[in-house]
């Protein structure tokens, strides 16, 4: 908890989303920035709590969850990576909803969905990185359709 700003949940020279220096040089230094940033937002979110805090539903019946954000986030960028040339089969199965259904309180299905969400962010930025130009259009400038953009926002 915050104690400079007590409404905040961090205090400010405690987030490492903060950065007084200068902006990164270049299209690519500035997406993978501002792109990490929100990765740290979810992380920051979940740092500390146990796997019950971590499964806990935000509504029920919702099944949404922070661990299964984190699932469903790892999800998003291995799609991501098959929009760039690089497809993979899903992480946790077919079912719209599986990677929130999924999200139980139990220590290695935590441990194994940071794990998913670590190496599928990597493989993402690695293929980011590459020889590609930002501006070239994906898949011959078609993006997914609006059903699969809804279900991987």
């Amino acid at each position: 908890m915050a104690t400079v700003y007590p409404d905040m949940w961090v205090d400010p020279d405690d987030d490492p989303r903060n950065n007084d220096g200068p902006s990164p040089d270049g299209e690519l230094a500035t997406y993978l920035d501002y792109l990490e940033s929100y990765r740290l937002t979810l992380v920051m979110k979940c740092d500390g709590l146990d796997p019950a805090r971590l499964a806990e539903r935000s509504l029920p019946p919702s099944p949404m969850s922070l661990l299964g954000l984190v699932r469903h986030l790892a999800e998003v960028e291995r799609d991501w990576r098959g929009w760039l040339g690089d497809p993979q089969p899903p992480l946790y199965g077919e079912d719209e909803d599986a990677d929130f259904l999924g999200a139980v309180a139990d220590p290695d299905v935590v441990e194994e969905a940071f794990a998913d969400l670590a190496r599928e962010q990597a493989a993402a930025d690695a293929l980011i990185r590459g020889d590609r130009d930002l501006g070239d259009p994906i898949k011959g400038g078609v993006l997914p359709s609006s059903a699969v953009m809804h279900r991987h926002c």
